[in-house]
Formats: C-alpha cells, structure tokens, sequence
C-alpha cells in the first residue's frame, strides 16, 4: 500500500568523500516531475486517477500508525507521477504534532484564499489539525483545477459537492469521506451516471463489425492527438457527446477501454468512407 501512495526506494548507501564526509546516496524509482499546466491539457480520468491516488494519501496521513501526518510543506513540486499515480517525494516536512491550545483562537489556519479556526479540545489539541491543513492543501493546489474541469457531465454534481467541502471545510470535509465518495467512482458507472445521460433527440444507424478510418476532427481533451477519441460509459453518453459537437456526424466504437473500464470513441465529422473491421462498430447520425 505505502508504494502506491510513496516514492519506492530501492537502495542506498553511505561513502565518504574528500569534500563531505557521510556522503548517503539513494536509488528511488523514476517518477516524471509534476506539471499542473500540462496536466490539465490531459484527459479527465488521467487527472480523475492522480486526484484518486492523492485521496488515498490524504486517508493514510490522516490514519497513520504514527497517528494524524500533516505535510507542512504540501506543494505540487513535493510530488512525482509514477505510471500515472501521484506519489510523494520529499518527507522533511512531516510532523506528527498536532497544535496546543488553551481556546478555539489558539486553532487559527491561516491560507491566501480564507481562514479556519478549529476547536480546542478539552486535552488542549487542536482537533484534526493536521488532516485539515493537508485535505485544505489538496483542494487549493489539485482537487480544484483537476477534478471539476472537463469531468463527465454526469458526474458534475458529485465532484461539485466533494470540492466544495473539501474547500469549505464542512462537515464532510475530511479525508474518509473523500475517501469513500471517490473510490467507488473509479468505475465511472455507477447508477447515478447512467440516470444522469440525458435521453438523445437525434437518431443513429448502428452498423457493426465497421470503421470510419479517416473524416477525423480534433476536439479536447482527446486521447488521440490527430483526432477526437474521448472515453464513454456506454452508446447514450456517446450519443449525448456527438450531439454537443456541430462538426460530429458518426462515431466508432473501438475495442479499447481506459483504466476506469469506459469505452473508447472515436467521433468524426463524416461516414462516407466505411469500411469492415470485426472489432468495431460504428454510428452513423441519420440526417432528414
């Protein structure tokens, strides 16, 4: 589990040198440098899975054997991504102190955006602390530019509601509840998503066992850089995307899924060239 969530180290050891003595050096396994512009030009469950990864850190600091883990130096360039997972790099500024107090003013959190003050409890600690200050990190520098943005209209709702009190610090601001909101979402295709696809008005002639190799148009974000290949539930939220777009006139479904499990699509601007091809099956709008 500590893998998923922390950089792995392989190795280390010791040597001596003439400058510095104690010399440690380590061998860790190769992680890409966290970069948000460049994140938010991938697809929504690229970000979907490095938001996931991070609520399941949030949940492991916040129920550590050591007890609440605060990460008081909580920015983008402590992380890594790793095979598509976020994973923490730099521990120095750990603690495991949770903040006295004598009152409810001793428990001030102070952030650019807005302020928090926590209870006192009657042992003089200020209560969750530690798990505020990380879940309210994660809200300002991740959950609120990755997950909201370009997500499923389906689901909209939801991770509306998870940022808003991860953000405001309600009472289901904490890292259990993001915990079990997120985790069964991983499927993206839960009861709620399939009642929330809207019913399509326009019609579409399946044809089976056939491609639209070319009539590609760009769209974002897309898996495919030279055209529009998005992720779907099933053919109703394929339907409801080719709908939203003007250029849209078919779409392929291709026998590819993401990591969550939803379909790959292709959509195109056009049908006039089809060809067979028995692990596909194309849509084609019907015009008139």
């Amino acid at each position: 589990c500590l893998t998923v969530i922390f950089f792995q180290l392989y190795g280390y050891c010791y040597q001596d040198s003439n400058d510095i003595p104690d010399t440690l050096t380590t061998i860790t396994e190769l992680g890409s440098p966290l970069e948000m512009i460049q994140l938010l030009q991938t697809s929504w469950e690229d970000r979907f899975r490095i938001c996931l990864s991070l609520v399941r850190l949030l949940h492991y600091l916040a129920h550590s054997p050591l007890g609440s883990v605060t990460l008081l130096d909580f920015r983008p360039r402590q992380f890594v991504i790793v095979d598509g997972e976020l994973k923490v790099t730099d521990l120095d500024d750990a603690s495991i102190e949770e903040s006295s107090c004598t009152s409810n003013s001793d428990c001030f959190m102070e952030f650019p955006a807005r302020n928090f003050t926590l209870p006192c409890s009657v042992e003089g600690r200020c209560q969750n602390m530690n798990e505020k200050r990380n879940l309210y990190n994660a809200y300002r520098f991740f959950f609120t530019y990755l997950l909201p943005h370009s997500a499923p209209s389906s689901l909209r709702p939801l991770l509306d509601k998870i940022v808003n009190a991860t953000g405001n610090h309600t009472k289901c601001g904490n890292a259990k509840y993001l915990f079990f909101s997120l985790s069964p979402s991983l499927s993206v295709s839960s009861e709620f998503t399939q009642k929330c696809v809207k019913s399509a008005n326009t019609k579409y002639k399946r044809v089976p066992e056939a491609f639209i190799p070319d009539e590609n148009y760009r769209c974002w974000p897309s898996y495919h850089h030279k055209g529009c290949l998005l992720s779907v539930f099933d053919v109703n939220e394929a339907i409801e995307i080719c709908d939203s777009y003007s250029q849209c006139k078919a779409f392929v479904l291709i026998n590819q899924t993401t990591w969550t499990g939803r379909q790959l699509v292709f959509f195109k601007m056009a049908s006039n060239h089809i060809v067979p091809d028995p692990h596909k099956i194309t849509y084609v709008k019907v015009t008139g």
